[in-house]
């Protein structure tokens, strides 16, 4: 996931308030102080943009990264939404005797949507683990080599150059690129925020009045709309859509006539029993079933991100057969077909050993991270899904810019940690990080504790420069604290009482404690 290990975009660290955005769509980074290449074409230019003004986080960790043995003091990487918990199963399965099969059919060319016997497993995988209440047939299936090259070929069939889809801030960066390499397609942001107002239940909720006026900002100002994105579980907020919102973005979308493009990638990577993923697969009745089109791949929910494999599951057979010419750029190996249909076949043994083993790995993992941040008095998004944890760094900025978020993701990447903060994901509001919690004990450990002592440092800087400033007041950014809103358990049904223990309340006291600035305002010396 190449943009959740970037620092955000480094040519454009400051955007317009919300209030003076009518509708922002973007295509590409701020060209801005880049040298143009004379050997490249305005696309190859904007290709080379994308690639060397915005990879500082991941250029340092590939030159510097961390090995227990041979290199301790490198960059822990925390901003590659890859699972690193469940090598030992998968190169275990990988390697059994059923995967090395070389018939003649593999090393010859296949059909472009796949092998048949690859699309028909496919199709019984998404029906069981979706939970379709009919079966899914294999004509509909596609295969790609990734998600990434799904989001490129569906943006390129849906939409002309210039006309926009539309989707939810904050979002995986890497669908910006996906979508406009090629295709020149640029994105339609609905902003979300961190305050619970109005229809708003949850911090960066959204709702169909948010998708609407997006919408109708877009086409006042000329610019056509063909589709929106969701992603289910959503990524980098962990949000998981209910049965409910997801049939009211549906509806929306059938009024305007877009096609919806679901990325369930993260479905099987719901590791919590009290959170339940809804697949709009499974749905009884799709709104408008030819502009809804799902993909989902292995790299996420298998941890195999390496194998580059994704699908595509649509009843338009013009959309599929669209997609499918474009495969020819895009398909995946014979004998890697083979080895992902294996997988997929093996019921038994996903649900017996690898979820089990690997759901309990994730959560342990969570809870490791999630108790460090309760400790440091930070607040976060607490959620069941996904490998992240969505955190509010806003305390620890100063003046609440994102020059100010840039500066704190660099002293991170100085102290050899590289998050991602909330500029790569196109978030509205300065100070939000993303942090990868799917890693082993010993480097979530060095990481977390790299990451206290910046914070600590940061605070100190605060603290003293309050002393020499003692009238200045919290910007507004920070004025509506939503530490209470955003440290829960989970934005679903209250547990009773009697299931927190006297530890957890102690501990929801000191983060209360530590969040605010009562004890910093009411010093002894203030009393006397």
């Amino acid at each position: 996931e190449e943009m959740g290990r970037r620092g955000g975009n480094l040519q454009e660290t400051r955007v317009r308030p919300l209030a003076k955005r009518r509708v922002d769509m973007h295509g590409f980074c701020n060209p801005s102080g880049f040298q143009r290449s004379p050997y490249l074409s305005a696309r190859g230019n904007f290709a080379n943009i994308f690639q060397g003004s915005s990879e500082e986080g991941y250029k340092a960790y590939h030159a510097d990264k961390y090995d227990e043995d041979k290199n301790p003091n490198g960059i822990i990487n925390f901003g590659t939404s890859e699972n690193k918990l469940c090598f030992d199963l998968m190169s275990k399965r990988l390697t059994q005797a059923d995967m090395n099969v070389i018939d003649p059919p593999l090393l010859q060319y296949p059909d472009w949507k796949g092998h048949l016997f690859l699309r028909e497993e496919v199709a019984r995988f998404l029906t069981y683990y979706c939970k379709a209440p009919a079966p899914l047939k294999a004509e509909n299936v596609i295969v790609l080599n990734g998600c990434g090259s799904l989001f490129s070929a569906l943006a390129t069939v849906l939409c002309d150059p210039g006309e926009a889809v539309l989707i939810a801030t904050p979002f995986y960066g890497g669908i910006t690129q996906s979508v406009f390499l090629y295709g020149n397609v640029k994105l339609v942001y609905v902003y979300l925020d961190s305050k619970i107002t109005g229809t708003s239940t949850r911090p960066f909720q959204l709702t169909v009045e948010k998708l609407e006026k997006a919408f109708q900002d877009a086409r006042a100002e000329g610019v056509t709309v063909r589709a929106l994105i969701l992603l289910n579980p959503q990524n980098p907020l962990g949000d998981i859509y209910s049965l409910s919102e997801l049939r009211d973005y549906l509806e929306f979308a059938k009024r305007h006539e877009l096609h919806v493009i679901v990325d369930e990638i993260y479905m099987l990577s719901v590791f919590d029993e009290s959170a339940t993923f809804h697949s709009v697969l499974g749905m009884d009745r799709l709104p408008d079933p030819q502009r809804t089109h799902v993909m989902w791949g292995i790299s996420k929910d298998f941890a195999v991100s390496g194998i580059r494999f994704g699908t595509l599951y649509t009843e338009n057979q013009d959309v599929a057969n669209a997609v499918a010419s474009l495969c020819y750029f895009h398909g995946v190996c014979g004998p890697v077909q083979h080895k992902v249909a294996q997988l997929l076949r093996d019921r038994d043994w996903i649900n017996q050993v690898y979820l089990r083993a690997n759901h309990a790995r994730l959560k342990a993992a969570h809870t490791y991270v999630t108790d460090e941040l309760k400790t440091l008095g930070v607040p976060f998004l607490n959620r069941n899904a996904g490998f992240f944890v969505w955190i509010d760094f806003r305390k620890y900025l100063k003046t609440g810019t994102f020059e100010e978020e840039l500066l704190l993701w660099k002293r991170f990447l100085d102290n050899k940690v590289l998050l991602s903060c909330g500029k790569a994901f196109e978030c509205g509001e300065p100070g939000w990080f993303r942090i990868i919690f799917a890693d082993k004990t010993h480097r979530l450990q060095l990481g977390m504790q790299r990451i206290r002592k910046v914070l600590e440092e940061r605070e100190q800087e605060i603290l003293a420069e309050e002393k020499e400033q003692p009238c200045q007041s919290d910007q507004d950014g920070k004025a509506d604290s939503t530490d209470e809103v955003i440290f829960v358990s989970r934005h679903q049904e209250p547990t009773c009482a009697s299931s927190s223990s006297l530890g957890d309340l102690i501990g929801l006291l000191q983060q209360q404690m530590r969040s605010s600035d009562w004890l910093q305002k009411n010093t002894a010396e203030q009393f006397a």
